[in-house]
């Protein structure tokens, strides 16, 4: 059985793969194939536990994939103010989805937001994602939904469920340690990180652009 994880992200998708790691009659990853395109997106072996918030982009596939095909779905849930707020220290940083669907889905620059509306949008992206993993569900056989909230009589539930095989005591004890904690990054930083690298990758011909990126 093949077992994925939905979640928007910030909601503890990695401390749950630290836990799967106890498991030994599955595999489990955590954005194993994050980098992957065409087929091998989602071409997870056998009894594998993925947990990527990148496949919420990836529900057409991985129903043409999967579908019911012996298969468990959990979508993983926390508070939404929470999560949210967790979205907020992730504007500016490398790779951040949250930067990605302010200026790529919303086109609206993220300099120009204030803190209000970073908020707002980040509560958002949570609810959008949260309702089309809902929608993907509807017809599916076997999914759960777990709360952050109630991790741990939860996880055993899923321990159950899957016939897991391992040690349940440590992998329980995973989620008395964070794992990838927000940390806000600085506008400041953030702007000559990226200057930088354009400035080093494309020297002359970028002056411009470079200077616009300053005002």
């Amino acid at each position: 059985m093949n077992i994925f994880i939905l979640s928007t992200g910030r909601s503890a998708t990695m401390t749950f793969i630290k836990a799967c790691k106890h498991i030994t009659n599955y595999s489990s990853g955590h954005e194993s194939r994050s980098r992957e395109i065409g087929p091998k997106k989602l071409a997870y072996r056998n009894n594998h536990i993925e947990a990527d918030n990148r496949l919420c982009w990836q529900l057409g596939k991985l129903h043409k994939s999967y579908g019911n095909n012996n298969t468990l779905y959990v979508h993983l849930i926390r508070d939404i103010q929470k999560t949210a707020s967790s979205f907020e220290k992730r504007f500016f940083k490398r790779y951040s989805i949250i930067n990605s669907y302010s200026e790529g889905v919303l086109k609206t620059h993220v300099s120009r937001l204030s803190s209000e509306q970073k908020k707002q949008i980040c509560i958002d992206y949570v609810n959008l994602i949260n309702a089309n993993i809902e929608h993907f569900l509807i017809d599916k056989n076997q999914k759960m939904t777990i709360e952050v909230e109630h991790i741990r009589s939860h996880f055993q539930e899923f321990w159950k469920r899957i016939h897991a095989e391992g040690d349940l005591a440590d992998a329980l004890a995973e989620f008395d340690t964070k794992h990838n904690a927000s940390k806000t990054t600085s506008l400041s930083f953030a702007k000559t990180k990226g200057l930088l690298k354009d400035f080093l990758n494309n020297p002359p011909r970028n002056w411009l652009q470079l200077t616009r990126k300053l005002i």
